[in-house]
C-alpha cells in the first residue's frame, strides 16, 4: 500500500511539474516579429534570425508632427510591434500625441498597459478614474517636462488647456497595449448595441442615444 501511495505521489509530482513549468525569461536574444507567418499564437512569431537586419529594430517618425486637422484636434501615432517588429516579445511600446490647442484624447482605455507620459511642448489636463464603486477622478495640469502614469486598464485622458500645440511621448508596458476608446465602443460597436439597453444604461430617452450614435 505505502509502495501503491509512493508511486501515485511521484506521478502526480511529474503531472503538476509538466503541466505548470514553464520559463518567464527569454530564451534567446529577440524574437523579431514575422508578417509573413500564417501561424496564430498570443503574440507574433519569430523572424528567422538569419535574416534579421537592423531596420527590424528601427523607426523613424516621433520627430514629425501628427495631422491634427479632425474634431477632436488629435493625433496620436504608435510604436508597437505592428510598426516595429523588433518589439516582439519585449513588452513594451511608444507612442506620440499631438493635441490642437483645446484638442483632446477622449476617455480610453490600455487593456494590456501601463502608460506614462512626458510633456515635450505645452500644457495639458491628464486624468484617470479609479474603478468600481468608487469611480474617483484622478486629474492633474501638465507642464512642459512633466511626467504622468496612467495605471494598467484604468479609463484615462488628455486634453490640451493651452493656446499653442501640445507634444507628448508615451511609454507603455506592451508590444500590443491595445486601445478601447469609450464612445466609440459603446455608441460605435459593430453590431451595434440596442438603443434600448444603452437608454436603460444611462438612463435618458431613446432618441439622445441614437443622436449619440449617428455621431459614430
Amino acid at each position: 500500500m505505502a509502495k501503491q501511495l509512493s508511486h501515485i505521489s511521484l506521478v502526480a509530482l511529474a503531472f503538476f511539474g509538466l503541466t505548470f513549468a514553464y520559463e518567464p525569461d527569454a530564451l534567446q536574444d529577440f524574437c523579431v516579429a514575422d508578417p509573413n507567418s500564417s501561424v496564430n499564437v498570443n503574440g507574433k512569431t519569430c523572424k528567422n534570425p538569419t535574416q534579421i537586419q537592423a531596420n527590424d529594430f528601427y523607426f523613424s517618425g516621433l520627430h514629425l508632427m501628427g495631422n491634427i486637422s479632425n474634431p477632436l484636434g488629435l493625433r496620436v501615432t504608435p510604436v508597437t510591434v505592428a510598426q516595429l517588429p523588433g518589439l516582439n516579445t519585449l513588452g513594451i511600446s511608444m507612442v506620440r500625441i499631438d493635441l490642437a490647442p483645446w484638442g483632446i484624447n477622449p476617455p480610453h482605455t490600455h487593456p494590456r498597459a501601463t502608460e506614462i507620459i512626458t510633456v515635450l511642448e505645452g500644457s495639458i489636463q491628464v486624468g484617470f478614474i479609479t474603478s468600481d464603486p468608487e469611480n474617483r477622478l484622478i486629474s492633474k495640469v501638465l507642464y512642459k517636462g512633466d511626467v504622468f502614469v496612467f495605471p494598467v486598464g484604468l479609463v484615462h485622458f488628455q486634453r490640451n488647456i493651452g493656446s499653442k500645440c501640445a507634444v507628448v511621448i508615451g511609454a507603455l508596458s506592451s508590444q500590443n497595449p491595445g486601445a478601447i476608446t469609450i464612445g466609440n465602443a459603446v455608441f460605435g460597436s459593430n453590431p451595434t448595441i440596442t438603443s434600448d439597453v444603452l437608454a436603460k444604461a444611462f438612463q435618458v430617452d431613446k432618441k439622445l442615444i441614437d443622436q449619440l450614435k449617428a455621431k459614430f
